[in-house]
């Protein structure tokens, strides 16, 4: 039993350094971004030592190491980074093409596209078209963001049914005032 398992600690660590990848660890980063917002810190932490125990996190970081950083190495693309969806509205057909940072949306008839973005270190999502980008929102706090009007000002809003309903009421006062 050691020898097989020595011999397969070997083979494993051979191919890893034949692949020589750094690859973006995504299964992993996504396993730990998905235990920080579980619950509270307490919750978070008794989740995240669970998963050291049962090894979910071992599993996980070998699964990376050796298939999915080697796929990301010799394709450009990581399996877990990236995906495609189509969703068919009155509008047409949109292709949303998800990555680490946001949202490709193109509409398939014109070719027509705009990209989503979100920026972890201000916490903000954007939208980029033609060549622009512009803030959409801004996370404040857990029941907070911060939102664009028309006139350029900044409102900040609570993230509940009553909040919305007053940025509603807000955004459409700033239109009116333009006509």
């Amino acid at each position: 039993m050691k020898k097989v398992f020595l011999s397969v600690a070997l083979a494993a660590l051979i191919c890893s350094s034949l692949t020589s990848c750094m690859g973006k660890f995504a299964l992993t980063r996504n396993l730990y971004a998905w235990n920080d917002q579980v619950s509270n810190k307490f919750v978070n932490e008794i989740v995240f030592v669970a998963f050291w125990i049962l090894p979910v996190y071992e599993v996980c970081g070998l699964a990376d190491l050796l298939v999915l950083n080697t796929i990301e190495f010799w394709s450009g693309d990581n399996p877990m980074t990236a995906s495609t969806k189509t969703i068919d509205t009155d509008h047409g057909r949109y292709l949303v093409k998800s990555d680490d940072k946001g949202y490709e949306v193109v509409l398939e008839s014109t070719g027509e596209s705009f990209r989503l973005d979100f920026a972890i270190e201000t916490k903000t999502w954007s939208v980029q078209t033609d060549g622009k980008e512009y803030p959409l929102m801004t996370f404040v706090d857990e029941g907070h963001v911060s939102v664009p009007l028309s006139d350029g000002s900044w409102q900040t809003v609570e993230l509940s049914h009553e909040g919305v309903l007053a940025y509603k009421d807000a955004a459409s006062s700033s239109m009116m005032a333009f006509k």
